[in-house]
């Protein structure tokens, strides 16, 4: 009787986990537009599954970041335009993903492209607030770059490491176009940055990296680095069959690029932690421990499945 007790209250436990999974909302009609630096009309949004129509595409997920845009902002654009002087057929576009913010933080996007017309920089305004994975793969899904780099808006890490992670990702590339490389900070576990964080941030850490080798990431050592760079066909893999938009989203990008057997490369990236963080960190870490056996139960029991993205069909 204890077992058939203990078997119900599982199943029962199962099902309710499941059914709470998280389910992406549709984007509303507003969000199928984007608002240009130097037009002052709404655009519709391109698609990834479109042909790519420039080299690169920088998606930045940004949340009441007004303080901390124009920073970013300006070390990207001073390395994407040195790098366009050195190859004049270079050609780049930055989507600030504008994750329902209170602070005004599109129109400091929108400020910046307007002092710098040189700059094709897109603003995409999400209604409601989606958290940073909704908030990333909603640009991702967007871009129209050969290859796709998504970059935190508080700038900690160096822009300039594009570079190494460009040419690491070139290095891997598969015949079928897979290809994925990730910003490591694994280098610096001993070093001072790391060294001189809480007690209670480095056991959570420690705690998180235990429960990652049990859902079978064992072969990289820095999941959550905010600095990923991808081809498009592997972004275009990803992210159409990504459910998670919370903190933990980066760990359902490399279930899903180990599961299509994409090529992953962790690349060591310069880093330093800014003030200003969002996470909270207790609740947060609650939160990303529910999600991590969300992830593991709801793909183990079948109840989400990963395809093959559908061709799109061709606009009139």
């Amino acid at each position: 009787m204890e077992y058939l007790t203990l078997i119900v209250l599982s199943a029962f436990s199962l099902i309710i986990i499941v059914t709470s999974a998280p389910k992406p909302r549709a984007r509303t009609e507003s969000e199928k537009y984007y608002l240009s630096a130097h037009l002052e009309k709404r655009l519709p949004l391109p698609d990834i599954s479109d042909e790519p129509t420039c080299n690169l595409s920088v998606v930045v997920p940004a949340y009441n970041e007004t303080e901390r845009l124009p920073s970013m902002l300006r070390e990207t654009v001073d390395y994407l335009e040195n790098k366009r002087l050195k190859d004049p057929i270079f050609q780049y576009e930055i989507i600030v993903v504008d994750d329902g913010s209170t602070d005004g933080t599109s129109k400091t996007a929108l400020k910046y492209g307007q002092t710098n017309s040189h700059v094709d920089l897109k603003v995409l305004t999400l209604e409601k607030n989606r958290n940073k994975g909704g908030a990333v793969t909603q640009g991702i899904l967007s871009s129209r770059g050969k290859t796709i780099l998504f970059a935190d808006a508080d700038g900690a890490t160096k822009f300039s490491d594009h570079e190494t992670l460009e040419r690491r990702l070139l290095e891997v590339v598969d015949n079928n176009g897979f290809g994925v490389a990730i910003g490591s900070r694994a280098h610096l576990v001993n070093t001072e940055v790391v060294v001189k964080r809480s007690f209670i941030r480095n056991f959570l850490m420690h705690s998180f990296h235990k429960v990652l080798y049990i859902l079978g990431i064992r072969a990289i050592k820095d999941t959550q680095c905010g600095f990923k760079l991808f081809t498009r066909k592997s972004a275009s893999y990803i992210f159409h069959n990504m459910h998670v938009e919370g903190w933990i989203f980066d760990i359902e990008v490399l279930l899903i690029a180990q599961y299509f057997n994409m090529p992953i490369v962790e690349v060591p990236v310069t880093w330093h932690e800014i003030d200003g963080s969002k996470m909270s960190l207790i609740k947060d870490s609650i939160r990303m421990a529910i999600d991590l056996l969300t992830i593991r139960l709801c793909y183990l029991s079948r109840y989400w499945n990963i395809r093959e993205p559908l061709p799109r069909l061709k606009r009139d």
